[in-house]
């Protein structure tokens, strides 16, 4: 794998949970939430959702400010599309939304469409498109949830009147922060976080599902990879890639009085046809989790993130596979 770097989101500490994706062949990344002051929520600081919606057009070395979300938002759903950005649910200080919104850029002009909203409000959920439908899984409705959902929904994006359909769950636990997956055949669900009365349990399990045969499971991950970038990457015919992760272990530690050392920088593969996990490669530098995985010309890019408990990056990290 080579790695290298996209101009840096211009903002003093970056965001977590940002909607990113492609319109117009340009790099879109939207919303998300922050601490400005560079704070955490134990010492004192509050944090805050963001509406911006920064461009980075193709050759280009200098990220544009080129409008605003409807409302400041983080932690849905992005998926690209041939028609542009689609910005799935989320949430912010007042709650968590249904509203889902194809975002379109093309010569300096934003512009959004309104698609039928969600079953329910959601936030905290993956999702991936195959063959044209988008598939949303699992999440919270509420800020205060003290479980994870089990929802399994699909919108056929040829066929919107018919609106999102509810699917059968996948037989395991629910979860939240999960990573979606998407080959030529079969949508993939990994890991995740099970919350039973508000604490997590963090999940090494594994499905896919095709219309043909429903959901099926998969072989355990060697770890959980909670909040890793969603989807995972694939080119639609090989292994998928997963891209670090929170595996918990971490999970008790006491920010105000232990140093956090940053999250799992593995990579993980999955090979669909021999249905085996492996370790890769491993990420240089600091690796990031609630953040979305884009490709974008080639590359894999993914754009700020957490890298640390409270702690935002602003840097935009790409890979190219070899």
């Amino acid at each position: 794998m080579t790695w290298g770097n996209l101009p840096d989101i211009p903002d003093a500490v970056g965001f977590a949970g940002s909607f990113a994706g492609i319109s117009n062949n340009t790099l879109i990344v939207a919303g998300g939430a922050n601490f400005p002051d560079g704070g955490a929520p134990w010492t004192g600081s509050k944090k805050v959702w963001d509406d911006q919606v920064f461009a980075l057009e193709k050759g280009s070395q200098e990220w544009k400010i080129v409008g605003k979300l409807p409302r400041p938002l983080g932690y849905g759903v992005s998926i690209s599309t041939d028609d542009g950005l689609l910005i799935i649910g989320g949430s912010n200080e007042e709650g968590h939304y249904g509203n889902v919104y194809l975002l379109r850029y093309a010569g300096d002009s934003l512009s959004y469409s309104e698609l039928p909203s969600l079953p329910e409000p959601l936030a905290n959920s993956a999702g991936v498109l195959l063959n044209n439908t988008v598939y949303v899984i699992g999440g919270t409705t509420d800020p205060a949830s003290k479980e994870a959902e089990g929802n399994f929904w699909s919108l056929d994006l040829n066929d919107l009147d018919a609106g999102w359909a509810i699917r059968e769950s996948w037989p395991g636990p629910s979860r939240m922060l999960s990573v979606a997956g998407a080959d030529d055949h079969a949508v993939y669900l990994f890991s995740g976080a099970h919350l039973k009365d508000g604490v997590r349990e963090y999940l090494s399990d594994s499905y896919r599902f095709s219309e043909e045969n429903g959901w099926e499971k998969l072989a355990e991950l060697p770890r959980a990879v909670v909040a890793a970038p969603t989807p995972a990457f694939t080119d639609g015919s090989s292994n998928l890639l997963v891209f670090g992760g929170d595996d918990g272990s971490l999970a008790g530690i006491d920010p105000q009085k232990e140093e956090h050392p940053g999250f799992s920088k593995d990579v993980l593969s999955f090979d669909p046809a021999k249905n085996e996990w492996s370790t890769i490669a491993e990420q240089p530098g600091n690796a990031a989790v609630t953040t979305s995985l884009v490709v974008w010309n080639g590359e894999v890019v993914i754009p700020g993130g957490e890298i640390k408990p409270a702690v935002r990056t602003t840097q935009v990290r790409t890979v190219v596979e070899k």
